[in-house]
């Protein structure tokens, strides 16, 4: 079942400038994990922002859970390059926000942001402030909030890649295990070529200018997936044929 459709997306912020998107089509299944990568100003925020629907396209249109979208859905979360938490909230109460957002948090809610926090690997944290906390942490904490609304579809935004090869590991398999309990629709920006891979079931590379899908593939291994996928020799050789890809697009 499709649940995000992009019907032949334009956008350009001036009609003297060249477009930054042209003519993109691309759909999303339920429950598909979808990277999308692509050199420096290929336009991968670009097109997730429309996507989530903090960009209209200039021309064409975005359909997400059956509807042309203009602003962001509250089936939809929103994950940042950078951890956005709250300096005065301590790590629970940053993670019970969405809810607040919406109505004054029960029990229940508590129980269900401590359970989300444990499967993040937070356990026994939730009384810490941000400032107390490592960048892997916070990203964890960013990564349970994001789950405590069991959002049908998951927008991330490079999420791991100001951090440490082994906890961006660590975190990796974390959002694998999460995305099959939730059964989570997830676009995944990264200029990791390896990590692309390891998450997704589709990978799309963007290029050209303006930026036009140049190439989608589907990886061929069940998920969730084991670390040591990575040194297997058919993925290697999957990471290898993208980054050819990729450097045959010139460019930056």
């Amino acid at each position: 079942m499709t649940i995000i459709t992009c019907r032949d997306i334009t956008l350009q912020f001036n009609s003297d400038q060249a477009p930054i998107l042209d003519h993109i089509n691309l759909e999303i299944q339920k429950g598909e994990f979808v990277s999308i990568i692509g050199k420096s100003g290929s336009g991968k925020t670009t097109l997730l922002q429309m996507i989530g629907g903090l960009l209209v396209p200039t021309k064409g249109e975005v359909n997400v859970l059956g509807q042309v979208i203009f602003e962001p859905l509250d089936e939809m979360t929103y994950m940042f390059q950078k951890p956005v938490l709250l300096e005065w909230r301590n790590v629970l109460e940053n993670v019970l926000m969405p809810i607040e957002l919406k109505r004054k948090p029960n029990q229940q809610d508590v129980d269900k942001a401590l359970e989300v926090l444990a499967s993040v690997g937070l356990g026994g944290h939730q009384n810490k402030y941000p400032h107390e906390l490592s960048g892997g942490m916070m990203s964890r904490v960013t990564l349970a909030r994001a789950f405590m609304m069991e959002p049908k579809i998951l927008l991330m935004d490079e999420p791991f890649s100001a951090l440490d090869a082994m906890t961006k590991e660590q975190l990796q398999l974390e959002l694998m295990k999460l995305t099959k309990q939730y059964r989570t629709t997830t676009v995944f920006i990264t200029h990791d070529i390896t990590e692309a891979v390891y998450l997704a079931d589709r990978v799309i590379l963007l290029g050209r200018q303006p930026a036009q899908v140049v190439e989608e593939l589907q990886v061929p291994f069940a998920r969730p997936r084991p670390k040591e996928l990575k040194f297997d020799t058919s993925f290697i050789e999957i990471v290898k044929g993208l980054h050819n890809s990729i450097e045959g697009l010139g460019g930056h």
